[in-house]
């Protein structure tokens, strides 16, 4: 297949967020999100199912490391400071997901209607990263 013919990606597959304590992120997105965890490995990352995708959470520390395993050749990886997720929620669910969150001390930074009418709620994980829920419709076609 040449270069032109080759289609652009179709989805993305996994993102990452970078958190020193995987024990709180896991509480966090684990516990209060109550997102599927599909596997732990120590103190180096921790990942989770979110519909088709997966969400990585990474401790900076031990992936800036190179690999120590041949069979998985990752190169070393990480970001210092905080990052972005946004998670694709129902414009019903945002009121209840708000609620929730607040409950459990998690503050609110932001709730508001995008200029399409998308609603989008900010807030912040143990780590400092910055998560959105949003309306799906945020960027739709």
């Amino acid at each position: 297949m040449t270069d032109a013919l080759l289609p652009p990606p179709s989805a993305i597959l996994e993102a990452a967020l970078y958190a020193g304590d995987l024990d709180a992120a896991e509480g966090f997105y684990g516990g209060l999100l109550g997102l599927e965890r599909i596997v732990r490995v120590g103190q180096r990352h921790v990942f989770y199912r979110v519909g088709a995708g997966v969400l990585l959470i990474f401790n900076p520390e031990a992936t800036g490391k190179p690999p120590a395993n041949p069979d998985l050749p990752v190169p070393p990886h990480g970001a210092r400071g905080p990052g972005h997720f946004c998670f694709a929620v129902a414009g019903p669910a945002l009121d209840g997901w708000r609620a929730r969150l607040e409950a459990a001390g998690v503050g609110i930074e932001a709730d508001f209607r995008w200029p399409n009418g998308a609603r989008s709620i900010y807030f912040r994980d143990p780590a400092g990263n910055s998560v959105e829920m949003a309306e799906p419709r945020l960027w739709a076609r």
